[in-house]
């Protein structure tokens, strides 16, 4: 079957490395590559090499430390700890600049679910997908390369809350797994919990994904639970949800960037 806009992957293998296509592209930089395609990747190559069907990835961090141009790229991962119950994983991406980003990810393991109630937030109410793809909508030149619904006003001061699809694979030849597509959603927490009324002032360096299941479906929500900064450095986190509920929770730091993302 031929490529279509909608499913050109954005990474191409070539024997150990992946080659990003011109749609990998960040919204800050027409040359740059997007910081969600190196966490999806990691979390892509760390689900290979390192999952077992009786442990969860519970929690991935990512650390975003390197913005990178649109070369070929390179993941290695090591086994730091199998437990009983625990398996930690950690990952680095790399290009011909040398490091860009890495990770650590604990797995475990899955077990009866114990007796007894917590105290949880509300159900989400937020009115399901609409049937049709929004419009794109271009930040600096760029569209972006999935579907995104928005629930509340962009750079306002309300709560911030979306629903998103992805449309295209991540590298070619693969299907999109429930962990990575969860993982590339959450890169979304920086521009949900740090954009304002005068638009996105910051720039993610990482963020650290908890997962108490993974989601069904192919759309995830994204609601912001909080938002603080002081002297360009701010954090911010969200809940997670697919159509059942809460799936997990995000975490991310960022840091103050001279270019700024309108509130289009």
């Amino acid at each position: 079957m031929a490529d279509t806009a909608d499913n050109l992957p954005f990474l191409v293998k070539d024997g150990d490395f992946f080659v990003p296509q011109p749609h990998a592209r960040s919204p800050w930089a027409a040359q740059m590559l997007h910081g969600r395609l190196v966490g999806g990747l990691i979390a892509r190559t760390l689900e290979l090499e390192h999952r077992d069907p009786d442990l969860h990835f519970a929690r991935l961090t990512v650390d975003l430390f390197r913005s990178s141009p649109l070369v070929p790229l390179r993941v290695s991962t090591t086994r730091v700890r199998d437990g009983g119950r625990i398996r930690v994983a950690d990952a680095v991406v790399e290009t011909e600049q040398g490091a860009i980003g890495r990770a650590g990810a604990v797995l475990l393991r899955r077990g009866e679910q114990p007796p007894g109630e917590v105290w949880a937030p509300p159900a989400w109410d937020a009115p399901p997908v609409e049937p049709l793809a929004p419009p794109p909508t271009p930040y600096n030149g760029w569209i972006p390369p999935f579907d995104l619904w928005r629930l509340t006003p962009w750079g306002s001061k309300e709560r911030s809350r979306i629903w998103l699809r992805e449309r295209h694979p991540l590298v070619g030849g693969e299907q999109l797994t429930p962990f990575v597509r969860a993982v590339l959603a959450a890169e979304f927490v920086s521009p949900l919990t740090h954009m304002g009324t005068e638009g996105l002032r910051f720039i993610n360096a990482d963020y650290t994904l908890f997962l108490s299941r993974l989601p069904i479906g192919d759309v995830i929500g994204m609601e912001s639970d909080g938002h603080l900064s002081d002297a360009g450095v701010a954090v911010g986190h969200c809940t997670l949800y697919d159509d059942s509920g809460p799936i997990g929770y995000c975490a991310t730091s960022a840091v103050a960037n001279s270019m700024a993302i309108p509130p289009a």
